[in-house]
């Protein structure tokens, strides 16, 4: 049987997931019926997903992974993940800062990318609660003037204090308390999770409360986010898609998933195109 060439390899995995939530576990000979493909495909894309933790495999099919909403990977661990995808979401998110704001960046791997494109950008306040991304702006820093290059226009950078996660982020009450003092013009957020019931979601308590202070705090909330979040649901809710400003993803996220956010967020930039949510929720 010849394979569906009109579905990307991302996208028919993420259809899988959709099914496989839908119906608590995925037999692969229904599989190649639905997507048009053949065994050696979706069992190959069966593979991809358990290597990254998405789904255990199981004899002629696949189940969910019995922790999903409370497993969270390692910084290293996603950094592999959707690597082109996230530099994209980062390029096309990064124009969102404006020289001389104040803007935050949540911790995640996708921020991470953002942060690189946004050592850029002059004069700009940055809160973060990421050890990675602060390092990002040091590191530039530290280049600039060790090429004798003039040094004005660097950004501030504050890191909260607090406890350390498995994905390098500092969250708590310290963290939290730094956070409700502060006013940013622009949040980048990074999620483990999104969908339209459970809105953003996270595995980690702390990180949900922490997330939450930095949702209260901005005036612009900006989700960066992989295609792969989309469906996922952590153990923690902290904020509802309506409280979404803008959602930037990528090429690889189905059209009916793209027709849901727009119901509920304002804007959504898919990278290579922008497209308006008629009607969506207000930053």
């Amino acid at each position: 049987m010849g394979d569906n060439q009109n579905l990307l390899a991302e996208q028919r995995r993420a259809l899988i997931l959709e099914q496989l939530r839908e119906r608590g576990g995925v037999r692969v000979n229904e599989l190649t019926r639905t997507l048009l493909v053949s065994d050696m495909t979706v069992r190959r894309d069966l593979d991809v997903l358990a290597r990254r933790g998405a789904l255990e495999k199981v004899h002629g099919g696949a189940v969910p992974l019995a922790d999903a909403s409370t497993h969270e990977p390692g910084f290293e661990a996603k950094s592999s993940l959707e690597q082109s995808a996230k530099e994209d979401i980062a390029r096309a998110a990064a124009p969102l800062a404006k020289p001389g704001s104040a803007v935050a960046l949540s911790g995640g791997t996708t921020t991470y990318a953002l942060a690189q494109q946004l050592t850029e950008v002059p004069d700009l306040t940055v809160v973060t609660n990421s050890v990675r991304v602060a390092d990002v702006f040091h590191s530039a820093q530290h280049r600039t003037a060790a090429g004798g290059q003039a040094h004005a226009g660097a950004a501030t950078v504050v890191l909260t204090g607090g406890v350390r996660t498995p994905s390098d982020s500092l969250v708590g009450p310290v963290a939290d308390a730094a956070i409700r003092a502060l006013h940013f013009d622009v949040l980048f957020l990074g999620v483990h999770g999104i969908s339209a019931e459970a809105g953003l979601s996270t595995p980690n308590l702390a990180e949900a409360e922490t997330n939450r202070r930095f949702v209260g705090s901005a005036r612009q909330v900006v989700v960066v986010a992989d295609h792969t979040k989309w469906g996922t649901v952590g153990l923690s809710s902290f904020a509802s898609l309506e409280e979404v400003g803008t959602l930037v993803t990528d090429g690889g996220l189905p059209h009916e998933a793209r027709d849901r956010i727009r119901e509920h967020v304002r804007e959504l930039v898919v990278t290579g195109a922008t497209e308006t949510a008629a009607g969506g929720g207000q930053a």
